[in-house]
């Protein structure tokens, strides 16, 4: 009955999102050209690749929030693993890149310094109140819906803010005291930054396609929830696996095989009622079986 509500909630903020990273790669295109500071050309890297994530996001959350059909009767959401390898590999490419241009720089004792500081330092300050402002929308959108993909951008937009007041920092060092080389070196910190990031991010939408099971905390309270469940005297074969932002469960139950069909329908599906209150982004499937 949520699912209408949570998509548009969702929707907007992955809108909101990219109309945010098109805003800051303009700014930071503009700035650079006034500065030709490599900080400020690493985090314009970065709003960049957030541009990109962000659209795929977008398209990924959307894809998502399909319902099943014959081809795909578990639903879409493994689209935004998909979605997310991709960015992640793609990012640690750009990461590469910067971590090479800063690196010679710094070799190189003919480098200039950065001009017209203060512009570049009034469109990044400009970056970072904007990310903040989306960064409070975005976890508002996930704690009422619960989405990953607006979850992990989210993170990922906090993440920006350091680069950003790096590129800051850099940039007030050049105008102040003409430390050319911390330009250098806060790019070379971005990009480790953006590997660390992309590589958390590549590998949690490996283990997802991959098929892995769900947090061994979930697992836990789902086998508290069942052993403590009315007309339930055993379970077992607990099964689960994670698709983007759903978590599929599968278990089988133990039963009175002296009920009729009715009650032990009532006790499986209040057990399913049971264990989605409490996870409510989880698609639960119980086998029902007589007790030995």
């Amino acid at each position: 009955m949520t699912r209408a509500p949570d998509t548009r909630l969702n929707l907007s903020a992955g809108v909101l999102s990219v109309c945010v990273a098109l805003t800051l790669v303009v700014a930071k295109l503009w700035a650079l050209g006034q500065t030709g500071s490599l900080a400020i050309a690493a985090t314009l890297a970065d709003s960049a690749m957030d541009l990109m994530m962000s659209l795929g996001g977008l398209a990924a959350i959307a894809y998502a929030a399909k319902p099943a059909d014959d081809d795909h009767q578990f639903g879409h959401t493994s689209a935004e693993d998909l979605a997310a390898l991709g960015q992640s590999l793609f990012i640690l490419v750009s990461a590469a890149v910067i971590a090479v241009a800063a690196t010679l720089r710094l070799l190189d004792d003919t480098v200039t310094l950065p001009e017209n500081e203060t512009a570049g330092m009034t469109v990044v300050v400009f970056s970072i109140v904007v990310t903040l402002g989306l960064v409070l929308w975005q976890r508002h959108v996930a704690s009422r819906t619960g989405n990953a993909v607006v979850q992990a951008d989210s993170l990922h937009y906090l993440g920006d803010l350091i680069p950003n007041v790096g590129a800051l920092v850099a940039l007030f060092a050049s105008a102040r005291f003409g430390l050319g080389y911390i330009d250098s070196v806060v790019a070379l910190g971005a990009a480790a930054l953006l590997a660390v990031g992309a590589l958390r991010i590549g590998k949690r939408a490996w283990d997802a396609l991959m098929d892995r099971q769900a947090d061994p905390v979930m697992i836990a309270g789902i086998e508290r929830i069942v052993a403590a469940h009315p007309g339930v005297l055993g379970f077992h074969d607990l099964k689960t696996r994670q698709a983007g932002s759903r978590v599929f469960v599968n278990l089988h139950i133990e039963l009175d095989g002296a009920q009729t069909l009715e009650e032990a329908h009532a006790i499986g599906a209040a057990l399913k009622c049971a264990i989605i209150a409490a996870y409510p982004r989880a698609d639960v499937l119980i086998h029902k079986d007589v007790a030995d």
